[in-house]
């Protein structure tokens, strides 16, 4: 049996996303000392974390073959649904005027509406698995009208206002450290990582959803029920994005119907770098990880190095469309 031979031109080519960022993010920590600061460490493992949560689902989708527009529309509405909720019992401006102050019992009630926040959200990717696996409506399309249709909820619900005044039990959430020194946020981020990871490498769930990217026909025909496996996983997803609403919103100390915008474009971007494939089949949650990492590293690069925020979104889009063609340069080769 012969190994394979080491190609340094295509690991440069499919992995020159991830290269060239690793060269920028040493050029950026020599010009400006301070990128290689804890507290600028701190910064990007705050915001790495809720992004690999909402990651994470829409990871399932592309295994699968499919993907989820409607990511981003549902990290909105959780934020703004918790933030209508846990709210400063004293706050002038609070959503519902008649709820009442759980005294000791605030931190039983952040956990119940965060349980709300899921269970609303896992309604739409309920709605979505169904479309997709009985109605035969290809994810794109499907997904794309739910993000309009959650968008257009989370507007109705909240009349377009910001939410603000939260209680200090809910922020502390997303703001608090253990041990002075690692962000909550991320603690809870890895705990989703190992999750995900066992439900991907040691279920049966995650059996069934890489046998439906490789071949779905193959899949079904020994036994696999996809469509029970698929609805499974877009509500694993919108869980997903009901938790990492629920904590943007406890980082940020506000929330709005345009919160999460255009998130699911940076987690499918993300989930690509990392190797996720949008032709399914493959894909690793270590991957994801490596993948928002180097987004958001690019992302506070250009921060740093003093870049204009316009030029920053075309250095974005730019990355997301290298990292899906280079996938498909994969996918082609192996053909």
């Amino acid at each position: 049996m012969t190994s394979k031979k080491f190609n340094l031109t295509d690991f440069l080519i499919n992995n020159g996303i991830i290269i060239v960022l690793v060269i920028l993010a040493f050029a950026t920590g020599i010009l400006q000392p301070t990128f290689f600061s804890m507290g600028n460490a701190t910064n990007i493992a705050m915001n790495v974390a809720p992004r690999f949560i909402i990651a994470c689902g829409v990871s399932g989708c592309l295994i699968t073959k499919g993907t989820d527009l409607s990511a981003g529309r549902m990290v909105g509405l959780a934020a703004c649904l918790a933030g209508t909720l846990l709210q400063k019992p004293d706050y002038s401006g609070k959503f519902y005027a008649d709820l009442p102050d759980f005294g000791g019992m605030w931190g039983l009630w952040v956990l119940a509406v965060l349980g709300i926040c899921i269970l609303v959200c896992c309604v739409f990717g309920f709605i979505n698995g169904i479309v997709i696996s009985y109605l035969q409506v290809p994810a794109f399309i499907g997904t794309l009208g739910m993000q309009l249709i959650v968008y257009g909820v989370c507007l109705v619900y909240t009349n377009a206002t910001p939410i603000g005044g939260y209680h200090n039990m809910y922020t502390g959430v997303a703001k608090g450290k253990f041990l002075g020194i690692i962000p909550y946020l991320f603690l809870i981020a890895i705990a989703v990582g190992l999750f995900m990871w066992f439900l991907y490498n040691m279920t049966p769930h995650g059996k069934y959803m890489y046998a439906i990217g490789g071949n779905e026909q193959s899949a079904e025909v020994s036994g696999v029920n996809t469509k029970r496996t698929k609805i499974i996983i877009y509500m694993t997803a919108a869980a997903m994005y009901a938790l990492g609403g629920f904590l943007v919103g406890a980082k940020s100390g506000g929330s709005s119907v345009n919160m999460g915008q255009g998130w699911e474009l940076e987690a499918i971007a993300a989930c690509t770098i990392g190797g996720v494939s949008v032709n399914g089949g493959i894909g690793r949650i270590s991957g994801v990880f490596i993948g928002v990492l180097v987004f958001e590293i690019l992302k506070t690069c250009l921060q740093y190095l003093g870049v204009d925020t316009n030029y920053q979104y075309i250095a974005q889009g730019i990355v997301i469309v290298v990292a899906i063609a280079l996938d498909i340069r994969k996918y082609i080769a192996k053909k």
